[in-house]
């Protein structure tokens, strides 16, 4: 079990693009103030953290994680790094997964969570660029959730999509729905871009990702900004609509807003018992 009596927080980063680059230069500048510091950080290609990351805490081998001593490990980097190595981080501290969608997966979404309520760690997931999932999960938890469609509008630079489906887009073509329906089918079409819809699967646990719904919409003309709309449903008429711009530059695949978000989410990480916490 993650120890976290400790006044310093000691942070394993996994991944290093753009997030994983913000949340280590963070931790660097202002985590001492904050009880964090930094246990190793890990990307695929080493050489890219020489020079930024002090030599003593590049991680070489991500297999010899349990070798640094922390109690948060944070997934920055791909859906296949949590599939890998999920479970084993859990059996060793808090796990703050930056790539949600995948636990569409239901197999290791189970097996996620029985290492989390086995080792008394917490499985973590961001709420990124959700607006509104605490009250999601609320709503969730007191049984009055009927229904949740997300859909997420960007700039055809910015989705990496596993399917060739956006090859032939044009500069001024304007919007087309690449994908509609559940969640769970949309996931592996697009993981890297629909953690959010992951995140409202979370919170709305009862659907699930299969019961939650989810658009993804090229648009040319969102050439600052990426667009989430969440449309929730409850029990007696009730309804909410929220729409969030979340301004980005073009190619990006997150939103700079979301930045700020996950770093208060690492935050956050401070231990809530052996299960799923959305933060």
């Amino acid at each position: 079990m993650a120890t976290t009596n400790s006044s310093t927080m000691r942070i394993g980063v996994v991944g290093y693009g753009h997030l994983g680059q913000h949340l280590v230069e963070r931790i660097i500048k202002d985590g001492a103030g904050l009880g964090l510091t930094l246990a190793f950080v890990w990307n695929r290609n080493p050489h890219k953290l020489k020079g930024s990351v002090p030599d003593q805490l590049i991680l070489e081998d991500l297999s010899a994680f349990k070798t640094r001593e922390c109690q948060v490990i944070v997934e920055v980097c791909h859906p296949k790094i949590v599939k890998d190595f999920g479970v084993q981080f859990l059996t060793h501290a808090h796990f703050l997964v930056g790539s949600p969608s995948a636990l569409c997966d239901p197999l290791l979404n189970q097996q996620l969570r029985h290492a989390a309520s086995h080792h008394g760690n917490t499985l973590y997931v961001p709420s990124g660029a959700l607006w509104g999932g605490q009250d999601i999960q609320r709503l969730n938890d007191s049984g009055a959730l009927t229904g949740v469609f997300v859909r997420m509008s960007k700039h055809p630079s910015c989705f990496r999509l596993t399917e060739d489906t956006l090859s032939d887009w044009t500069e001024g073509e304007g919007r087309r729905v690449l994908f509609s329906g559940s969640v769970a089918e949309l996931c592996p079409l697009a993981p890297n871009n629909v953690n959010t819809m992951a995140a409202v699967a979370v919170a709305a646990g009862t659907l699930g990702f299969s019961g939650v719904r989810g658009e993804i919409v090229s648009d040319t003309a969102l050439r600052d900004f990426h667009v989430v709309e969440v449309e929730v449903s409850g029990a007696n008429g009730f309804s909410v609509h929220t729409v969030r711009r979340n301004p980005a530059q073009l190619g990006a695949v997150t939103g700079s807003a979301t930045y700020s978000s996950f770093w208060h989410s690492l935050l956050v990480c401070k231990g809530h018992g052996g299960r799923v916490y959305l933060c």
